[in-house]
């Protein structure tokens, strides 16, 4: 295969990808747009393909329904973003950029925080914090004296997928008063601290 044909394919690769990324930003934008209009439960395919300028065809051939659309924006837009942070240890920054990132779009997040039932937007965000945590901790397993053989990675990424995702709701649930900043500041003093530390601050105050 030549060379000139070789990058003739590349060209033609690349293009289709950003084509692809192109319309899946478009029905993201679109339902963002619907969610802060309409229940999300009452939206329907048509009026998100309607609002991105395609077919009911090109939706299917990117997501399988309207939750996978809404899972898809999370992902891209708030937990892809912190993984290189998650990398590097840059812990508190990773919770900054999270609180950060959905503070954009506020008035899409306050509208559909309240999804409830199998698709609701816990589980969503809950299934994709532990995602990431569980690629950030790799294959670590607990070592030394006192090792707890069940705290395992898996358990561990489920534990603090779980409280994050608990913090985030609430955060969102009362407007959103409280800075990106303060709210990772917050987060972070809870997580370091033992329940018996806890107690018995908040009694001494």
């Amino acid at each position: 295969m030549s060379f000139k044909l070789v990058c003739a394919l590349s060209e033609c690769y690349t293009d289709s990808m950003e084509e692809r990324n192109a319309i899946e930003e478009k029905l993201a934008v679109s339902l963002k747009a619907l969610a802060v209009k309409h229940p999300f439960e009452k939206i329907t395919i048509k009026q998100i393909t309607d609002g991105a300028g395609v077919i009911r065809v090109t939706f299917y051939n990117h997501f399988q329904d309207k939750y996978d659309l809404l899972e898809w924006i999370m992902r891209t837009e708030i937990l892809m973003p912190v993984q290189i942070l998650l990398a590097n240890s840059m812990y508190r920054e990773a919770v900054v950029l999270i609180f950060k990132n959905m503070q954009k779009d506020k008035d899409f997040y306050m509208h559909i925080v309240n999804m409830e039932g199998q698709n609701s937007f816990s589980e969503m965000a809950e299934r994709g914090i532990e995602e990431i945590l569980r690629h950030a901790i790799g294959g670590t397993e607990l070592s030394g004296k006192g090792q707890k053989v069940w705290i395992s990675p898996e358990f561990v990424s489920k534990y603090y997928a779980k409280a994050m995702t608990f913090v985030v709701v609430e955060w969102i649930r009362t407007g959103m008063r409280i800075s990106p900043e303060e709210m990772a500041e917050g987060y972070e003093y809870i997580a370091t601290r033992s329940l018996e530390e806890m107690v018995g601050e908040m009694r001494t105050q």
